[in-house]
């Protein structure tokens, strides 16, 4: 940290964390001077952002686990406790995708997205919880979405998002007597492998729907995984105790 005594190590879980935002929050946690627990469905896809982590000095573990299944969330909550120690920073950034307009989306659809992007969240911040009221500390970051507040062919999705904000602020409601903060993240768009496939899927090319974004913001760039890890980095701060139940859009200054 930039001021001395600011942070202490503290044992962190990022999900989602094999590429893309997740992995650059989980480097950024890293650099803030936290052990990082990297969760994803493959724990060899997470090679690349543990070496990334250990780079920076500090001790990294990847699990494989599906953050929809409970049991699985359970189980790699004990396995990080195992390895590393108790978590008390969790980053529930797991998500994805299965865009469709709503005459064309099937249950499956439906289900796979709430579920991942937000019983995700939920089971882990349960698993996770006991941890941070036993530490007297804890810090919570869930991945919202400015598709929370509506986007064309993302009606699950959008719920999903929606839904995190509400699960946001009741765990500050719920958890703030222990010492815990629990704050979301709503990103625009960002450059990452998952909305280039996102362009490939609706027959655009990545460059054009990038530039599309940058005429919908005000800041005439689009957004990167760092500056989403900028603002996980001050929620999950030691010094962010007084700032609960926030949903902090980064996403360029929206026009309209």
């Amino acid at each position: 940290m930039s001021e001395a005594g600011a942070s202490k190590t503290r044992v962190a879980i990022v999900t989602g964390a094999a590429r893309g935002i997740g992995a650059s929050i989980a480097l950024r946690l890293a650099a803030d001077g936290h052990d990082i627990a990297v969760i994803d469905l493959d724990a060899l896809a997470c090679s690349e952002t543990v070496r990334g982590i250990e780079a920076l000095g500090r001790r990294a573990l990847a699990v494989g686990a599906d953050v929809a299944d409970e049991t699985a969330v359970e189980q790699a909550v004990a396995d990080v406790t195992a390895a590393l120690g108790p978590p008390t920073i969790v980053v529930n950034n797991a998500g994805i995708l299965r865009d469709r307009t709503i005459g064309k989306m099937s249950l499956a659809d439906w289900d796979l997205v709430i579920n991942v992007n937000l019983r995700g969240a939920f089971l882990m911040s349960r698993a996770v919880q006991a941890h941070m009221r036993a530490a007297g500390w804890g810090r919570i970051v869930n991945l919202s979405s400015t598709a929370a507040l509506g986007n064309l062919g993302e009606a699950n999705y959008a719920a999903a998002k929606a839904g995190v904000q509400g699960l946001t602020k009741t765990l500050a409601i719920e958890l703030g007597r222990y010492g815990i903060t629990a704050n979301a993240v709503a990103p625009g768009f960002v450059e990452t492998a998952m909305t280039a496939e996102v362009a490939a899927r609706v027959g655009m090319t990545f460059e054009d729907m990038k530039q599309q974004a940058i005429a919908g913001t005000v800041v005439g760039r689009v957004g990167q995984p760092e500056d989403i890890a900028h603002a996980v980095s001050f929620f999950v701060d030691e010094r962010s105790g007084y700032v609960t139940g926030q949903v902090l859009y980064v996403a360029g200054g929206p026009r309209g």
